[in-house]
């Protein structure tokens, strides 16, 4: 996994009577931070998952839905990665549409089927809008990881579903965080190269 977790701190209850003065912002921010999840790492995922998404789409296009990628995955167990890998295999091949219907029904960006929209509160139409399919789709996402008792590779494959077809996806999704991962490196190692010669200067 590219985000890291570890174990969360013990709340006090100074930090309990500051809650009822937080921002809704401050207490998703200090959600994350519980979680042991990088903000940092997050938002260095979300330039590399504009430009897969890029090759895909339009620039601005690609822009919005790697936000979308970061906003919706906070608080959860999911890396923007998680979410972006999924819109790729989903629908990339289809230009990351938000009309994208398959053969079977499942619409939009993240190909929720009408079933499962409806499962987590939002009809089959809203799959048709990014911002409501994301969410849907973390939804999903985490109710397949319940499923798959916290293995995070079983629950994205149990997105797709059962047997061979989700085998098949299973290696797709392989194949795109691969390439996804050695793109962030790669950034990593830029960035570290930039920061060595801004010192040495």
């Amino acid at each position: 996994m590219a985000c890291s977790k570890e174990p969360q701190p013990a709340a006090s209850h100074a930090s309990l009577d500051n809650n009822q003065r937080e921002t809704s912002l401050e207490k998703e921010i200090r959600s994350v931070m519980e979680k042991g999840i990088s903000l940092e790492e997050r938002k260095r995922q979300v330039p590399v998952i504009e430009v897969a998404f890029a090759k895909k789409t339009s620039p601005e296009r690609a822009r919005n839905l790697a936000a979308l990628c970061y906003f919706k995955t906070l608080g959860t167990p999911f890396c923007p990665l998680d979410l972006a890998e999924i819109a790729l295999v989903e629908s990339g091949g289809h230009s990351l549409s938000s009309m994208a219907t398959s053969t079977k029904g499942a619409i939009g960006v993240w190909q929720l089927m009408p079933k499962q929209a409806q499962s987590h509160g939002y009809t089959p139409i809203e799959m048709q809008n990014d911002e409501k399919c994301a969410e849907a789709a973390v939804r999903t996402l985490l109710s397949k990881l319940d499923i798959a008792d916290g293995n995070m590779e079983r629950a994205k494959k149990f997105y797709c579903g059962t047997g061979p077809q989700a085998e098949a996806y299973l290696r797709k999704l392989r194949s795109i965080r691969q390439a996804l991962l050695e793109e962030l490196d790669r950034n990593r190692a830029t960035l570290a190269l930039n920061e060595s010669q801004r010192s040495i200067q």
